[in-house]
């Protein structure tokens, strides 16, 4: 049977990087099926009436070849394995991916790091500015809220399904999915905007200016971050840290130099730095494009949804999580937002903004503790008899307990220095030029536990990632979200505004109990998960 269809000779040669010479048409079928090659699908893409007859054409033409070219891709790059290491290896191995990737993830929070440092030194950032007043700041930072939540989604996609392709060398594939989910991103939030502007239309609880400089912040913040979310993907996080630095002294520029209104220089900043981020990915994709000879085949438009739509709305969700305190804290200071739903609340938001310093300094553990986990399960998946499978998952489990430790420690070093930042005269003082008031100090101790917590339970939620299961974190963070809203509210009318932190804490811990009991079990049947997620 001859079948004239340019996408069967990739698909062939994807099925020969994976299973090399077949033992039957089923190992076939199996490895189509992996693909997320669905029957309904087969003879639009393919030609053929049915997955079977696809996985029956492909077997026979692999019968028909020469063995020796049947090699997969391991079976090609064959690589030395080790039948036993050290212990003191081990811990060789562990400083070594300690000293790489704990720097590494702290110095991606470069652009963070750039904007507190103009904002201390000139009271101004890309999207912030000290001379703003309560309803202009709410109308900014709800902004940036909406941008950071309403495109976390697509980023997540962007993230996982762009790295698969990237990692798997299929640049192209890489390129388009990342492309078109920009433009999804986009339509996203621009739908979403056009209900905001229908409801305050017929409700009016806020100016149409008001809402419009929202939605103008909330569309740059959001197209910024669809546009430098490949750069994780694709190894050149660097580049976003570059961009930013170079379109915050652009916008600086214009603030200090020029008659400038601070909105308009903080547009023109950003939007320089999505016309950067666009322009290098383009370049960039072009030049590996070119050097890889690969079949220009489109992503699967329903396989990439329905392998990702989980870690579409953790996306979402896990950034709704984060802000929701601020949001019903804000709305609870009756005194301050008696005309509107809610008002940015300087006391409550300086708080948080400081605690989450403690978040920010955990950032290097979890991209530690990701790189050891999935080296360290490699290597013992190695070299663990199959005869003790449970002591793979014992020896896995005491590595996680090894990067829960590390947490902590580094969470009450992060804790001791916010104690002497705020304290002393050198710090808060000398930055801002007035002492924190209590409400605030309050809000940020109570708000640094939290986000000690979020910070276990992301990085169980990382563990899971690993191990293919994103639908038990979804799970517990749609629970958690539930929590933090109602206990906030609550607290927040019945004690005072500042008490919405607690939703926020109780919240964290639940998410971290939860998806600590889920990691649990996997631990005890790690073989066959870790099998499975492959």
């Amino acid at each position: 049977m001859l079948v004239k269809n340019k996408n069967i000779p990739s698909l062939i040669n994807k099925v020969i990087d994976k299973i090399g010479n077949p033992v039957s048409k089923m190992v076939v079928l199996a490895t189509l099926e992996s693909f997320g090659i669905r029957n309904i699908d087969v003879h639009h893409d393919y030609c053929l009436p049915t997955l079977s007859a696809l996985a029956d054409y492909i077997y026979s033409d692999l019968k028909s070849r020469d063995q020796d070219s049947l090699l997969n891709i391991n079976e090609r790059n064959p690589r030395k394995v080790a039948v036993s290491i050290p212990v003191s290896d081990y811990q060789w191995v562990k400083a070594g991916l300690f000293a790489k990737y704990y720097p590494l993830g702290i110095f991606h929070l470069m652009p963070v790091f750039i904007q507190v440092a103009t904002i201390i030194i000139y009271g101004y950032s890309l999207w912030a500015y000290m001379g703003f007043n309560t309803i202009q700041s709410t109308a900014v930072v709800l902004g940036v809220i909406l941008g950071i939540v309403l495109s976390g989604g697509y980023v997540q996609i962007m993230g996982r399904q762009a790295s698969f392709y990237w990692n798997h060398k299929e640049y192209y594939k890489a390129k388009v999915v990342s492309d078109r989910l920009m433009m999804y991103g986009i339509k996203g939030m621009l739908f979403t905007f056009l209900i905001m502007f229908l409801i305050n239309g017929l409700t009016k609880p806020y100016p149409h200016a008001f809402v419009l400089i929202t939605v103008i912040y909330a569309f740059l913040i959001g197209t910024l971050l669809l546009a430098i979310a490949p750069f994780y993907a694709i190894g050149q996080r660097w580049v976003i840290s570059v961009v930013i630095a170079i379109c915050s002294v652009f916008a600086l520029f214009l603030h200090l130099k020029t008659e400038m209104h601070v909105y308009f220089s903080q547009w023109m900043g950003i939007l320089l730095s999505i016309m950067l981020s666009k322009i290098y990915l383009r370049f960039f994709f072009k030049s590996k494009i070119k050097k890889i000879t690969e079949n220009k085949v489109e992503p699967d438009k329903m396989m990439v949804i329905y392998k990702n739509y989980p870690y579409f709305f953790y996306g979402i969700f896990i950034y709704a999580f984060i802000f929701m305190d601020r949001i019903v804290a804000w709305s609870a200071n009756m005194e301050l937002s008696s005309e509107f739903p809610f008002l940015y609340e300087k006391s409550y938001e300086i708080g948080m903004d400081l605690a989450i310093i403690i978040f920010f300094m955990l950032a290097g553990v979890m991209e530690y503790a990701i790189a050891s986990f999935t080296k360290f399960m490699d290597i013992k998946q190695k070299t663990v008899l199959l005869s003790k499978k449970n002591v793979f998952g014992k020896k896995m489990f005491k590595i996680y307990r090894h990067h829960i430790g590390l947490l902590l420690i580094t969470a009450i070093t992060a804790g001791i220095f916010l104690f002497f930042f705020v304290s002393r005269p050198w710090g808060y003082l000398a930055s801002f030029g007035e002492t924190i008031d209590v409400i605030s100090t309050r809000v940020c101790i109570m708000g640094s536990v939290g986000y000690f917590f979020l910070s276990w339970g992301m990085l169980n939620a990382l563990y899971l990632f690993t191990l293919n299961r994103p639908k038990e974190v979804l799970k517990a963070l749609i629970i958690s979200s539930f929590i933090n809203f109602i206990v906030g509210f609550f607290m927040s009318r019945w004690i005072a505004f500042e008490y919405s932190v607690v939703g926020m804490l109780i919240g964290s811990f639940l998410f971290m109990i939860l998806t600590t009991r889920y990691i649990k079990q996997y631990f005890n049947h790690l073989d066959f998960h870790y099998y499975a997620s492959y």
